[in-house]
């Protein structure tokens, strides 16, 4: 985490409060840290130990740390363990069997995250589509068009990204094309949004920054430079105030307070609900 002073908007599932003191349970094994993938039903890339939950195998990451509880964190690769020097291994196990069912549901829902990742995976060719401000855009090919593109609706219909390219460019020309234009929008629209809420909130911004960070949408500093990532542009615009309303509130509260939360809900007040859905809607990737 860099030490900046910046209130990140970190969407990872956030570590679990340390368990409470453990009690004697079965023992994890060490693992080689080269273990192929798939050594256990969950396997952490850099994972170091293994344990049995519930009947289900996990490799995880253990890492020793300056710090005077065990946390757990599950994100993208798997599930990474912090733990104090002076933790006995049996201890880190016995915390892993009382914290089970919570790494096994996060384990589930990161894994559900992944999957539905993969299927929105967009193929970059004449006629591919992607969700563009909650909805389905379609690319088309036309060398006629200027290169930057051109955004139209056919008879009212699903809206057309027209790129000025030629029908054989390649996936990666395609790729660029497209994100240069949903950079260009994203600026703009973010743009309109902060000049909305800032008033609203009290608060004034001083500069934009557009983000292409993988596991953040978001980040605020108290100098007031925004910085918002340009994907956000997939979502509907009502999950896209609610990121804006969020980094906006770290200008008055820089950090997670409840009075923060009151914050952002002086202007969303069904941020909770937006927020859900942000989570549970992983953006396609841009490969």
């Amino acid at each position: 985490m860099p030490a900046w002073l910046q209130q990140v908007f970190d969407w990872l599932d956030a570590p679990q409060p340390a368990a409470s003191a453990p009690t004697p349970a079965p023992r994890s094994r060490r693992i080689a840290p080269t273990a192929p993938p798939g050594a256990g039903v969950f396997s952490h890339p850099e994972a170091s130990r293994e344990v049995l939950l519930g009947g289900v195998r996990v490799a995880y990451r253990l890492q020793r740390a300056r710090r005077r509880t065990i946390g757990f964190t599950v994100g993208p690769d798997g599930l990474a363990v912090r733990a104090p020097g002076w933790v006995t291994l049996a201890a880190v196990d016995a915390a892993l069997q009382e914290k089970a069912a919570w790494i096994l549901r996060k384990l589930g829902e990161a894994s559900a995250r992944q999957r539905r990742q993969a299927d929105a995976r967009i193929v970059w060719a004449d006629g591919a589509t992607l969700p563009y401000l909650g909805e389905a855009l379609t690319l088309r090919l036309d060398p006629s068009q200027q290169r930057r593109g051109m955004l139209a609706a056919p008879d009212g219909g699903r809206p057309v990204l027209y790129l000025g390219l030629a029908h054989a460019a390649q996936g990666a020309q395609i790729r660029d094309a497209a994100q240069a234009w949903f950079k260009h929008q994203a600026r703009a629209h973010f743009t309109a949004r902060l000049a909305h809420f800032a008033p609203l909130l009290g608060v004034q911004w001083r500069s934009l920054r557009l983000s292409s960070a993988q596991t953040r949408w978001g980040s605020a500093r108290a100098d007031g430079s925004i910085a918002l990532n340009w994907r956000l542009l997939h979502y509907r615009p009502a999950i896209i105030d609610y990121v804006v309303a969020h980094e906006l509130s770290h200008l008055r509260v820089m950090d997670h307070s409840p009075r923060f939360w009151d914050t952002v809900a002086e202007v969303v007040p069904d941020y909770g609900r937006l927020r859900q859905q942000l989570r549970e809607q992983p953006a396609p990737p841009w490969e």
